[in-house]
């Protein structure tokens, strides 16, 4: 508390820390919102003062100083998917870590026009940041033309390297599982892939025709679910899968239900056919025959998106290129080697 000119009581402000602490207010905003470049003296300094004067800002006039309201807008897509749900999930914990607060929308649609009509309402909202987890190509696109005014942070699987850009690497996931394959002795590789607009969907149809390449061995074109199990039972229970055939499959979900479709075939996994899935979600390894995937490391993505924006709003001065970050074959029951047949 300070004393105003007629002698009485009045709440101190942070023009009063920073007479004390003999420093600007701009000081006392980096130390209250702690951002980097003060020097620990410093710091202390300003921290001493703020105890001295009990001074405690309210959130309006912290981002009435800083021009910043501490808050992320998240535009996550309207569906229920494990990947997008968990990439989610580990950001907002991120978030909170570093004492942000998350605006989170799901768009009813994953086009281009949804998103813009997503963000446009977040910046009403003055957030300080945008984090868009992208489901359909045709969005990934559209970013690449759209001037906010503020940083806009994608998570979005793609060859094409950016500084606002975080991904898994989906490409060299999907090598990874093939190559398994190829491995165990399988010389007919089948792909049942996602969405054909799908980002991650692309970069793993990459990834299974270069290994295929790098082995030479025959591409037969791939076939098209939507990410969920029923999409993956319809498919297995048509698919062209004899015994010696590898299936690598485009997410763990789809998988469930190819191996339900095979075994209803009497196709026995892995003895006949074998299955990748990927993502690794946590039923994976109790299902029967438990499933060999390539695992996401999704709380790393969160982390490294957040980290992301910390840059971009902090030290909009520093670039940093995406760097993909690593899977992990997981291997389990679903895949063994082909048997040899006299």
């Amino acid at each position: 508390m300070t004393t105003s000119d007629d002698g009485a009581a009045r709440a101190a402000n942070i023009f009063d820390v920073a007479r004390l602490a003999g420093v600007s207010h701009q000081t006392v905003s980096r130390v209250i919102n702690d951002l980097p470049n003060v020097r620990p003296a410093t710091r202390a300094r300003v921290q001493q003062a703020i105890a001295q004067l009990r001074y405690s800002p309210s959130p309006a006039a912290r981002a009435l100083v800083t021009r910043r309201t501490r808050t992320i807008g998240l535009v996550t897509p309207g569906v229920p998917d494990y990947g997008p749900s968990s990439i989610a999930m580990h950001f907002n914990l991120a978030a909170r870590t570093a004492r942000y607060s998350v605006d989170m929308i799901s768009t009813g649609d994953a086009d281009s026009a949804s998103v813009r009509g997503v963000i446009e309402g977040l910046l009403r909202q003055r957030v300080d940041a945008i984090v868009l987890i992208v489901v359909d190509i045709a969005v990934l696109e559209a970013l690449r033309s759209l001037e906010i005014g503020i940083p806009l942070v994608a998570a979005a699987a793609t060859p094409r390297r950016s500084p606002h850009l975080v991904s898994i690497d989906q490409y060299r996931g999907a090598r990874s599982a093939v190559r398994h394959l190829v491995e165990l002795g399988h010389s007919r590789i089948l792909h049942l892939a996602g969405p054909p607009s799908a980002p991650d969907a692309i970069e793993r149809i990459r990834g299974w025709r270069d290994e295929l390449a790098a082995s030479r061995l025959e591409v037969v074109e791939p076939r098209h679910g939507d990410w969920s199990a029923a999409s993956g039972y319809e498919l297995g229970r048509t698919i062209d899968a004899t015994p010696g055939t590898g299936l690598f499959v485009g997410n763990d979900q789809m998988a469930i239900g190819v191996l339900s479709a095979l075994r209803e075939r009497g196709l026995r996994v892995p003895e006949d056919v074998s299955v990748v899935g990927f993502d690794d979600v946590p039923e994976a390894a109790y299902l029967l025959p438990s499933l060999t995937t390539v695992r996401q490391d999704f709380a790393a993505l969160g982390g490294l998106i957040m980290q992301k924006v910390l840059v971009a709003v902090e030290e909009p001065e520093s670039i940093a290129e995406d760097t993909p970050l690593a899977t992990r074959l997981v291997i389990r029951d679903s895949t063994g080697p082909v048997a040899r047949r006299d």
